[in-house]
């Protein structure tokens, strides 16, 4: 199938036929945090194309939306390991300050935000100079930063003393921190930069926080240990993993409103939308598992097997496929989206494909697709 945005990366031949320019590039790139090691996937062919030594203990990866680089967060090692993903090299490491857990790139590509949990502060990166440009205290143990899509602020949950930082990224400065719920952790903000919602695992609770006035709206009651949030693409609505209750809460975002609570697998961890808002998928991990959830007739369609606990989750550029981690069977298992009449009935449309080996402990997943001498593309 032609992907989103396939004219870009596909041509059509005299005869007709769809064929990959051979140009196209899409690679996921996988932290693996007991190995010290990234691995570099080939989303075409779906094999490791190299493995690359990074940091110690790399707990976070994320992509550049406008240059083709690839960042991991080493948490071991205090820094940030910059990759070229047209070369997969790592080509500098940015040192910054204790135990990074998490960046956060701006929308413009220019500026990266880190989480650094052991020295409670936030640090700014120039990613064009490959620099820090300042580091600013926060709350205690801060474990994720995220920058909302007008880049205007940034979120900043803190573990250690159950408060909300919000960064103002013009002003280089703190406007507040917020008293939350307890333990607040995974972050997600609207697409209109107004609300960010923010899970507190400790407190079985949901904090909705106003970006406009910088207070606190809501506390919301989900199910027991939230520790992901996905965002439906049109912001409308958020999907809760809650870890202990074997379910996943769905939040509205405008009435700031729990809905419907529905049971998955267990223990389920991470989970991802697709584009359409249609389907949900989530990787279940005491069940070693990938439920697919239809969201529009409210029904699980299929529980697929992946590997051992599996953890982080993402979505090819075309959604044709869903790449799971196995954090303790070290490898990525590849579902495919299509007809496949050799499975039971209600696994028709769904199957593994294959399974590809990594390193050991993989616990983050990025993807990157571009066309070589074009611009860069998410």
């Amino acid at each position: 199938m032609l992907g989103i945005g396939g004219l870009a990366y596909w041509y059509f031949s005299r005869q007709g036929q769809a064929v990959l320019d051979a140009r196209y590039r899409e690679y996921a790139y996988v932290t693996n945090g007991k190995s010290n090691t990234v691995s570099v996937i080939d989303l075409r062919y779906f094999r490791v194309e190299r493995t690359l030594w990074v940091g110690a203990e790399p707990t976070w990866v994320e992509a550049n939306p406008k240059k083709n680089e690839v960042y991991v967060v080493n948490s071991g090692s205090h820094n940030i390991s910059v990759i070229d993903v047209e070369k997969n090299q790592v080509v500098t490491a940015i040192g910054v300050h204790g135990r990074p857990l998490s960046i956060s790139v701006s929308g413009d590509g220019k500026r990266g935000y880190v989480a650094n949990s052991a020295s409670n502060n936030l640090s700014v990166l120039d990613l064009e100079r490959r620099a820090v440009i300042t580091t600013v205290r926060v709350g205690a143990y801060p474990v994720n930063a995220v920058v909302a899509p007008n880049g205007t602020t940034v979120v900043v949950s803190n573990r250690g003393d159950s408060t909300v930082s919000l960064f103002d990224t013009n002003r280089l400065a703190v406007r507040a921190t917020l008293p939350v719920c307890s333990g607040p952790d995974s972050v997600v903000v609207l697409p209109d930069s107004g609300k960010a919602f923010v899970a507190c695992p400790g407190a079985n609770q949901l904090a909705v926080v106003d970006l406009r006035n910088g207070r606190v709206q809501a506390l919301l009651d989900v199910g027991r240990n939230p520790v992901h949030l996905a965002l439906k693409p049109d912001g409308g609505e958020i999907m809760v993993s809650d870890f202990d209750a074997d379910s996943i809460s769905t939040i509205e975002t405008t009435t700031n409103e729990v809905g419907n609570t529905f049971v998955i697998g267990n223990r389920p961890a991470c989970s991802v939308v697709t584009g359409d808002s249609s389907r949900l998928y989530v990787s279940n991990f005491e069940s070693n598992s990938m439920s697919v959830y239809d969201i529009d007739f409210g029904k699980v369609l299929a529980n697929v097997p992946v590997g051992r606990h599996p953890d982080g989750i993402a979505l090819t550029r075309d959604e044709g496929h869903v790449l799971v981690l196995g954090s303790e069977s070290g490898d990525v298992a590849v579902v495919e989206h299509r007809l496949n009449p050799s499975v039971r009935e209600n696994e028709r449309e769904y199957w593994m494909m294959t399974m590809i080996p990594v390193g050991a402990g993989p616990n983050a997943i990025a993807t990157k697709s571009f066309t070589l001498g074009m611009p860069a593309s998410p």
